[in-house]
């Protein structure tokens, strides 16, 4: 028979980290999907949403991978609404821009790392296994 922490081991070892990312650029969302598959995570791409919470609540992601320069709101915007409600409070979420000096400028929205654009994707991948740490 299994000890609870050998079955809790075993059940962790199998739970995909998974990331949410907003990102109207479809060819950076498909880098970064391949990225993260090749990490490892199950990955959900989003091109663009105004209310975050709601597709937060059902997707239930690790972390949250926010462009900052969106077509109808901005990724800071959107970090605002995730830290500002209870239940989506505790996702870390990273935003990146190519205007690094205009985010800066103005606020953190709570967000747990801030990327310049063009970004490495080995630094990237770093950040979240800082934030999501597996198992």
């Amino acid at each position: 028979m299994k000890s609870i922490s050998n079955l809790l081991s075993s059940v962790q070892k199998h739970h995909t980290k998974k990331i949410l990312v907003v990102e109207n650029d479809p060819d950076l969302l498909y880098i970064l999907e391949e990225v993260f598959k090749e990490e490892g995570y199950e990955c959900m791409m989003c091109k663009e949403v105004l209310d975050i919470l709601p597709l937060a609540r059902e997707c239930q992601p690790d972390l949250i991978l926010l462009d900052y320069i969106l077509p109808n709101i901005n990724g800071g915007e959107l970090c605002n609404q995730l830290k500002r409600e209870a239940d989506t409070q505790a996702i870390p979420v990273i935003i990146y821009s190519a205007a690094p000096l205009a985010f800066l400028s103005l606020d953190n929205y709570g967000c747990d790392f801030f990327i310049p654009k063009p970004f490495d994707l080995d630094y990237l991948i770093e950040r979240i296994k800082i934030l999501v740490p597996a198992f």
